[in-house]
């Protein structure tokens, strides 16, 4: 017959299988420790940043060296000077920002696809991502040997110059940051997986405890045996062979 299941009697289930759901759950969380610590390969990330530009250093330096040069037949050293440096501070961060932003996305797809850049990787996870509304491109890779994280890093950066001249007549494309090989892993996450694996634990414990008892079958107290049949029980004899229980 089945068993009237109450919340009262889930929690008395739990209580008295206490050791075995702790002992289920330390267990859990123990092997996913093994687990991650022996049998996951360690994965390890380096990232540099390079930037580009739709203008010239060089060209600009020129100009802004014709402007002053025009404007000293007219004016004074001084004042030629500051407005020659202002026209060209202009033009470089209003309008060549946005485009170069816009030509950062362009490269961005350029590298992804760049048989010369993707020759590189040498087993490694490769990403491209541009900084939101700037012109900077952070090139991230991902593997097991952080040296070689390191190094593919460096190398495809250089590449991207060559790859980016070839495809390009105008602009320029610089290193900001080198990659260095990390010290740390970023995955897997000990801690965390052996948090999961004892929660996992815990809970197939509780499950497991309340499905025992649930196709238990056997009378263990005299409540049992008034859910059973419907009567009351006025009285029990006690077993003396085992002091009374």
């Amino acid at each position: 017959m089945p068993k009237n299941i109450t919340i009262q009697r889930i929690l008395g289930v739990l209580l008295h299988r206490i050791r075995f759901i702790v002992i289920v759950a330390l267990a859990a969380g123990l092997l996913t420790f093994l687990y991650t610590t022996f049998f996951i390969t360690p994965q390890y990330s380096s990232s540099t940043m390079i930037f580009v530009q739709n203008y010239n250093k060089k060209a600009e330096s020129s100009d802004s060296s014709a402007n002053k040069t025009d404007a000293d037949s007219s004016k004074s050293s001084n004042s030629s000077s500051n407005e020659s440096n202002n026209e060209v501070a202009q033009k470089i961060f209003n309008s060549d920002i946005s485009g170069s932003s816009t030509l950062a996305k362009i490269c961005v797809t350029l590298f992804q696809n760049s048989d010369k850049i993707t020759t590189l990787y040498n087993g490694c996870s490769v990403s491209f991502a541009t900084v939101d509304g700037t012109f900077y491109i952070t090139v991230s890779v991902t593997g097991s040997d952080p040296e070689k994280c390191a190094n593919v890093a460096n190398s495809i950066a250089d590449m991207c110059n060559e790859v980016f001249h070839d495809n390009f007549m105008y602009g320029q494309l610089g290193i900001i940051r080198t990659a260095k090989a990390p010290s740390a892993q970023i995955s897997p996450d000990k801690l965390k997986n052996t948090l999961i694996g004892f929660a996992v634990g815990l809970v197939a414990a509780c499950l497991i405890s309340i499905l025992l008892e649930l196709i238990d079958t056997t009378i263990k107290s005299d409540e049992d045996l008034s859910e059973i049949y419907k009567i009351p029980v006025f009285a029990e004899i006690p077993d003396f062979n085992t002091g009374g229980k």
